[in-house]
């Protein structure tokens, strides 16, 4: 059984930082690619990261980049979301995802496992 969960979310100052955390089980975790995602309230789902299955290689949204660093431990079977410089439009419920495909792909449908999800809420 495939399993996603996501941990580290909680309530934040604007400027403040924080880091997620994701940890997989049941699929061979350095095959995957993994992605981060965030719905807000009203909106929907929209993509902020992703690292290749070796984690050389990474993308960002644009909303994020410069600010969001994602990286993984193939050993612990884990993905990581360092979040800085939060700013309120940040508040969400992050997802990590895993996907086989090996080319970077942004879309939800790209994406075969998902977590339940870690709430985000930055303050201004």
């Amino acid at each position: 059984q495939v399993q996603l969960v996501e941990s580290g979310g909680g309530v934040v100052q604007a400027g403040d930082s924080l880091r997620l955390s994701c940890a997989v089980s049941g699929l061979p975790f350095g095959s995957y690619a993994m992605g981060w995602f965030r719905q807000a309230p009203g909106k929907e789902r929209e993509y902020v990261a992703r690292i290749d299955f070796s984690g050389q290689s990474t993308d960002y949204a644009d909303s994020v980049k410069g600010r969001f660093a994602v990286s993984r431990d193939n050993a612990k079977k884990m993905v990581y979301l360092q979040m800085n410089s939060l700013k309120p439009e940040d508040a969400a419920v992050y997802y990590c995802a895993a996907s086989s495909l090996l080319f970077v792909v942004r879309a939800e449908h790209g994406y075969m496992y998902w977590g339940q999800g870690t709430q985000v809420t930055v303050s201004s």
